[in-house]
């Protein structure tokens, strides 16, 4: 592999070098309000004349909750075979710690990840982890809100799973903090962290065994290709799970990365190398051609 990415026009130049896609969701086929139509339609071309596609998502949600999210803002089921989100990779972190007790860190939306873990939930000071989704409220809080917490966390000692490694995400244009910016915190303040999605294996090894199930062979990786616009999640774990990766600049990275709608191998190439990963291709969007 080239050390500079190649920039391609539209997913057919390279779509006969693969046979399945893990695809991310967010900033990749929709932007939180609205689907992208060149994004999904590419999907649903290449699930017409190549092979599956699962779309893989660091949602902290069990994966039964996204097809209606999805639907919701109108992405086609048409564009996609399966999900899988990093909450599905976690619940298994979560379930070798049951009964707990656990001190619950996030918004009431995210408890559908805890149904059926027989967790006990409890204040910090009484529990002996922590799992963190998101913060309580992401439209009005920053990481800076959860210092004294975090700090109080530190001094019990309490690991934390992380069940959604996401820093930020763009709803519209508007920067949302995820859990992940939390954990990233906890960290640094040399608190013990566990994380189960995006870019850490479990997550892959839960779509490999999917794509064995779709197709009904042995899963060759080298025709797997990852799509995603996060350097430090999709495209750092396309390469620890060994897949070529396609990096689009429709989410967070867009207005640095591409002048004019174009995108320029060697910046592309040195943002990737600031998050010690490379990817195969770069594209400004996800278009079939």
């Amino acid at each position: 592999m080239n050390s500079l990415p190649k920039i391609i026009n539209g997913l057919s130049e390279i779509a006969d070098q693969y046979d399945a896609i893990l695809c991310d969701v967010w900033g990749v086929i929709h932007n939180g309000h609205e689907p992208f139509s060149s994004s999904v339609d590419a999907l649903v071309r290449f699930r017409k004349e190549r092979g599956p596609v699962i779309l893989i998502t660091n949602s902290p949600r069990p994966a039964s909750e996204i097809p209606a999210q999805l639907s919701h803002i109108g992405v086609s089921h048409d564009c996609y075979d399966a999900i899988l989100t990093s909450g599905d990779a976690t619940r298994a972190a979560l379930a070798a710690r049951a009964p707990g007790p656990v001190y619950i860190l996030g918004p009431a939306k995210d408890l559908p990840l805890y149904e059926g873990l027989q967790l006990k939930a409890v204040k910090l000071d009484e529990a002996a982890f922590i799992s963190c989704t998101g913060l309580v409220d992401d439209l009005t809080e920053t990481p800076d809100d959860y210092t004294e917490l975090l700090s109080r966390a530190r001094e019990l000692d309490l690991p934390m799973v992380c069940a959604n490694p996401d820093i930020v995400v763009l709803i519209g244009n508007r920067r949302i903090w995820c859990g992940g910016a939390l954990a990233e915190r906890y960290a640094g303040m040399g608190g013990q962290v566990i994380y189960a999605g995006k870019p850490h294996l479990p997550i892959y090894d839960l779509c490999f065994e999917a794509l064995g199930q779709l197709q009904a062979k042995p899963i060759n990786r080298g025709r797997v290709l990852a799509i995603g616009d996060g350097p430090g999640t999709d495209v750092k774990g396309a390469q620890n799970a060994g897949l070529d990766c396609l990096f689009v600049a429709t989410g967070i990275h867009e207005s640095t990365l591409t002048d004019d709608g174009q995108l320029d191998p060697q910046q592309l190439a040195n943002d990737l190398g600031q998050e010690k990963t490379r990817a195969r291709y770069g594209a400004p969007r996800l278009i079939w051609n």
